[in-house]
């Protein structure tokens, strides 16, 4: 195929991949209401899941005074625009889209590539999909049962001082939930991009392991950046990222492993 061919086959699938995006966007527009009601505020609720059990874990080891036991969020959401609501439940419905679509996104990116790849190289990666799939929503999971309860259980109960009450806007309470489940989703794609940085040669597993202490750092900035400044909820972030980071070392090493096999035979 020629450059212009290549190009023309990108766009058909940038459209359908549109397409599939703004089908799952209606179908989360109809039920918008279930979205807000069940998974936005739900995070906004002391009976969150997530919340329970970090009470139930101060409490264990003897911490009774904490704000994951409360029985209420001392703070109210508001829309202060006239079209505030209708904007949240059109932007909701496109990120709700895009998240449920994710699979079908993949498939079209894989279907892009593929046909540049050889047979033995298809053959391996059958599970890319699955995997990536996998990965993304297992990140949006993480980010919205881990870092957006911490982060909204943080803001919501800091004060500088007692006359200042917190009403906070609808597009920043929801702008809070989107980030922290899309950042994880997308965090959790790291080995994803360290097998495809190890095939096209940028990554191997020494310079992985050379420059892990730099790595933790950039790990630790990321966790500051997508969770709130206290050090615990760094922590509990930091710790999955890092575990990521050591299977992508592993990868890495397989991928390299299955190249010199490759180039070993070839030589033969």
């Amino acid at each position: 195929m020629s450059f212009l061919d290549h190009l023309e086959d990108l766009r058909w699938h940038l459209i359908r991949i549109t397409f599939s995006v703004l089908i799952c966007a209606t179908v989360a527009f109809i039920f918008s209401g279930f979205i807000f009601e069940h998974i936005i505020f739900a995070p906004k609720r002391m009976d969150f899941p997530t919340y329970k059990w970090l009470c139930q874990a101060s409490q264990f080891i003897g911490i009774n005074d904490t704000t994951f036991c409360a029985t209420e969020f001392p703070f109210k959401i508001q829309s202060r625009q006239m079209a505030g609501q209708f904007s949240a439940d059109i932007w909701t419905s496109i990120f709700a889209g895009f998240i449920l679509a994710f699979p079908y996104v993949i498939y079209q990116f894989w279907s892009f590539i593929s046909p540049g790849m050889h047979n033995k190289e298809r053959k391996h990666s059958r599970g890319f999909i699955l995997i990536t799939s996998f990965l993304f929503f297992l990140g949006i999971l993480f980010g919205y049962y881990i870092v957006t309860p911490l982060s909204i259980n943080f803001l919501a109960n800091y004060s500088i001082s007692p006359e200042v009450s917190n009403e906070f806007d609808i597009s920043s309470y929801i702008s809070t939930v989107r980030s922290s489940c899309l950042a994880a989703g997308f965090v959790f794609e790291l080995p994803i991009i360290i097998y495809f940085l190890t095939k096209i040669g940028l990554v191997t597993p020494q310079i992985m392991r050379k420059y892990r202490k730099f790595a933790l750092v950039i790990v630790l900035i990321i966790s500051a950046i997508i969770t709130p400044p206290d050090l615990a909820s760094q922590v509990i972030v930091a710790i999955p990222i890092l575990i990521l980071y050591q299977v992508s070392i592993y990868i890495s090493k397989v991928v390299v492993k299955n190249q010199n096999k490759k180039e070993r035979k070839t030589h033969v």
